[in-house]
């Protein structure tokens, strides 16, 4: 078996044992109404990051089928290679000096909105923003919410690494597009 497929075989049952071990950690029952008083929208935050997956890649150990619920959302070691270089899972718990501590609910927001981070640097693949930037202002209040409220873990994950550079730890590696699947870029204007 080639590596390429080697590795996306790896992928797709990693990602559906994590799906799985997301959906049995899950809050059962009803979501809690969206709005009202803290407490709710903070559940009502939990409740979309547990079903959106977000843990599937910030939580250590979940791709391994071992999620570590103890450092829950505080980022990942593993690399995400493609034409972008290699990203990181971002710690997303409030830890002031590693997380996201230092952002406000507004500015996660935003970021959620745009696929900018407030300090103007991109989200990178395979961080699925544009989905998040479809949800109601209500919701992605909720999930801002939710985050600065979990325990912050300190934890700083390695820097992206440019196209063409390399990382010594391990990668899921995102093999360059086919023809099909690749980015079209605008015509050369003739003028």
């Amino acid at each position: 078996m080639n590596k390429h497929r080697w590795l996306g075989t790896m992928f797709v049952i990693a990602a559906v044992c994590a799906s799985a071990l997301a959906w049995a950690a899950a809050p059962k029952g009803k979501p809690a109404a969206a709005g009202g008083d803290k407490a709710a929208k903070v559940q009502r935050g939990e409740y979309l990051v547990h079903i959106m997956g977000c843990g599937d890649c910030h939580t250590p150990g979940t791709l391994y089928g071992a999620p570590d619920t103890d450092r829950k959302l505080s980022g990942s070691e593993l690399g995400w290679k493609g034409p972008w270089g290699i990203s990181f899972a971002r710690n997303l718990t409030p830890d002031a000096e590693t997380g996201i501590g230092y952002y406000s609910e507004d500015e996660i927001v935003q970021s959620f909105r745009t696929g900018m981070k407030p300090n103007g640097t991109p989200m990178l693949p395979p961080m699925p923003w544009p989905n998040l930037a479809a949800a109601t202002d209500e919701d992605l209040h909720a999930i801002a919410a939710y985050l600065l409220s979990v325990k912050p873990v300190k934890h700083a994950v390695p820097e992206n690494v440019p196209p063409g550079g390399s990382w010594a730890g391990p990668v899921i590696e995102i093999p360059a597009p086919p023809a099909w699947d690749a980015p079209r870029t605008p015509a050369a204007d003739s003028h």
